[in-house]
């Protein structure tokens, strides 16, 4: 398969990553990005060398959300039916493509790590962040929640409620202290730690990994985890339809740039946070 979106590096003999490699587009999801990404984790997760996949993104940052002026109706890596709230029950049985993997999967975040690029970063296994990353879902100041309700669990009610009511961004360090990420680093010693953690990971067989990490998930399930993201697709599906998200989809149609912009500035941050 000839890749454009993503690029894949042997780091050694049984860890590989995937970078995320739009950087022109702060690495923003579209489907045919989606659709390299994980017919390559498939084959990775089918290579009995392979032991650790490592995502993360080349350039500033880690992933800054969808593609907003992508049509992601089309060419869907992945079958999904398209009934009324097709894009988050597609966008969940994603996630749960990658948390089903054999293999551990270990997100590398830098810079920005918004809406989609979250979703991303939550689905994986293990999450290393940089100190100084941007880690939020602006998307619920004018649009919906996210499409995949990984917060609550990882971060708890409190935590993931000032994420929803705000969408104000975590820092890599705040990420860590909340559950969102594992634990964060120096910007510059990010991509060094998270190889010492995938090597040490990749120490143990992969057949008892599969098992190690089924073992946690299916505590999780016992909790209501995956029933419980999933009724969370319905909420999303729900706000679409809301007056004020119509009319925030219309400002996006217009213009995509102004309609973020005007999203985010009564609030200071994100593209309209003033630059040092």
């Amino acid at each position: 398969m000839k890749l454009e979106f993503i690029e894949i590096e042997k780091i050694s003999k049984h860890v590989r990553k995937i970078y995320l490699n739009r950087p022109e587009k702060r690495n923003a999801l579209c489907n045919p990005l989606r659709q390299e990404l994980f017919r390559s984790l498939e084959e990775l997760d089918n290579d009995r060398e392979v032991k650790v996949i490592i995502i993360a993104g080349k350039g500033s940052c880690f992933c800054a959300g969808y593609d907003l002026s992508y049509n992601n109706a089309e060419d869907l890596p992945f079958h999904t039916s398209k009934t009324d709230g097709f894009w988050p029950r597609h966008v969940t049985d994603g996630a749960f493509k990658i948390w089903d993997l054999s293999t551990p999967v270990i997100a590398e975040v830098h810079g920005y790590c918004l809406a989609g690029g979250t979703e991303l970063a939550a689905s994986c296994d293990l999450v290393y962040v940089a100190d100084d990353a941007e880690i939020g879902y602006p998307v619920v100041r004018s649009m919906s929640p996210p499409d995949n309700q990984f917060f609550p669990w990882l971060m708890g009610m409190r935590s993931a409620m000032e994420m929803m009511l705000t969408g104000e961004s975590l820092s890599g360090e705040e990420a860590a202290s909340h559950g969102f990420a594992n634990k964060s680093f120096d910007k510059k010693s990010l991509s060094d730690e998270v190889i010492k953690i995938a090597e040490k990971v990749a120490k143990v067989p992969s057949d008892i990994q599969a098992i190690n990490k089924r073992a946690v998930h299916r505590q999780m399930e016992a909790m209501g985890m995956r029933n419980g993201i999933r009724a969370g697709t319905e909420m999303q599906a729900l706000a679409m339809h809301s007056k004020s998200t119509q009319e925030h989809l219309k400002e996006l149609a217009s213009g995509l740039k102004e309609a973020l912009t005007k999203r985010d500035k009564e609030f200071g941050d994100y593209r309209t946070k003033e630059k040092d």
